[in-house]
Parts: structure tokens; sequence; C-alpha cells
């Protein structure tokens, strides 16, 4: 199985590399799909694998050419990071509350469908629609608290919501849009990931399973700052509808998996 996990963790950071989704974004609904976990086991998985990656991702890309903007981006992530504790909270409330894994992994997948949907749509037709250039730092904490929520509640990292998020409210290109999305999701994971330890709220795991996941995630950020150096602006966000699609699609079945099987 620790095979299976590498290849789906080095793919999924290979691809989330490249359009700023930080992999968890696949990781989390394509392991759901599998079965091989528990949803909180997947999910806290997943985001050790993502911050491997993201850590990884920016000292490949530092000198890339592709500006990453502090100024912004570090607001952002702070915000994340109060919002990571938040979305820990309401992860562990909507647990207790169903007292079923099944019913939290089905929650998740409803809400990564439904996001990821809207996220498609607005990409389509971003440059049909009006964005904005937020310039308060106290703005883009809460706008990064909201992102932080969401992501740690669905152990996803942040994915397709950064990138839309940089896209509208910072009038970002695709490929700066990437970057800066995994500057954030790295303050977010390393917020999820200590507050679990803290709070003592690991759920049991294999450390095979997470050192196999990680290189993963390594590897994937080495492959996709490789390939990213080919790709313009364009390129990268054809490549993010396609991911949008794939992962909707998955993130639907778990739905039926979850609710329905």
């Amino acid at each position: 199985m620790v095979v299976l996990l590498f290849l789906v963790c080095l793919t999924a950071s290979t691809l989330g590399a490249i359009a700023g989704f930080g992999g968890g974004v696949i990781i989390k609904p394509v392991l759901d799909a599998i079965g091989v976990l528990p949803a909180t086991t997947v999910s806290f998985l997943s985001g050790c694998t993502v911050l491997a990656m993201s850590v990884s991702s920016l000292i490949r890309t530092r000198n890339n050419g592709v500006r990453l903007q502090v100024k912004t981006s570090t607001p952002l992530a702070i915000g994340a990071v109060l919002g990571g504790l938040a979305g820990k909270w309401l992860l562990q409330l909507v647990l207790s509350l169903s007292g079923q894994e099944e019913v939290l992994g089905g929650i998740q997948a409803v809400c990564l469908t439904l996001i990821n949907i809207g996220v498609f749509v607005y990409v389509c037709n971003k440059d049909r629609l009006p964005s904005t250039h937020v310039k308060s730092p106290l703005a883009a904490v809460l706008i990064g608290l909201a992102l932080g929520l969401i992501s740690t509640f669905l152990g996803i990292g942040g994915g397709p919501i950064n990138i839309a998020v940089l896209f509208f409210f910072f009038s970002m290109d695709a490929k700066e849009a990437a970057k800066n999305s995994i500057y954030i999701i790295m303050f977010s994971q390393i917020s999820s990931i200590g507050t679990a330890l803290a709070t003592h709220t690991v759920p049991a795991f294999n450390w095979l399973d997470l050192i196999f996941m990680a290189c993963g995630g390594v590897g994937g950020a080495i492959l996709g700052a490789a390939i990213s150096k080919r790709l313009d602006s364009a390129r990268t966000e054809k490549l993010l509808r396609v991911l949008l699609i794939i992962v909707t699609c998955i993130s639907a079945y778990n739905v039926v998996q979850f609710f329905l099987l």
C-alpha cells in the first residue's frame, strides 16, 4: 500500500506545485475514493504531505522569476493560521457530533465538490468578471482566516480556493497565484499540524505511510518546479481547469460512496 500512497502523493504534488493546489485537494479525494485509510487519518497525512511539498516547492522556485508577494501573502498566511485553528476545532466538532468517520468524509466530499464547481465556473469566466486588488492588511487577514478554516476542515491545504481568491481579490496571474498560494498553504499546514499535536488529536497512523507520502510530496515539488519553468501563465491556467474537472468528478464520486453505497 505504501507504494500506492507514494505514487498518489507524487502525482498530486507535482500537479499541485505547478497549479498552486498544494496537492491536498487531489490527495484527499483520491485516498477517500480508494478507501485505504479513515477520513481523519487521510486529512492529517495529507496535511503533512502538503507541508513537505510546499516547503520544498518554495525552496526550488525561489529564483524562478515569479514574484512572491510577501506583503500581500503574509497577512493572508497569518489569517490562514488563525483559520486553521478554527478549522481543526470544526473538524473535531463534526466528528464528535456524527460519531462516524463515514459521515465526516461525506460532508467533506460534498463541500469539496461544491467549492470545486464554484471555482471552476469562476476561473472559466474570470476574464469577463471584475477583480480588485485588496491593499488593507486587515482585510487580507480576514480573507486568509476564511481560507484557513475551509482548507483545514476539508484537509486539502487550500488548493483551488486560494487560487480563486488570489485571482479575484489580488489580481494575480496564474503563475503568481500558484506560487503565492503555496506560500499561504505552508503556513496553514504548519498551524493545522501544530494544533493537532498540541491538542493530542492526531489520529492513529502508520509511520511508514507518512514517510512514503512525505517523500512523494517532496518529489512532486521537485518535478513540479522543473515542469513549471516550461509553462507560461496561460498553460498553467489550462492545467488548473483540467485539474478542477478531475477533482470535482472524484469528489462527486466520494459523495455517492459515503452516503449512498
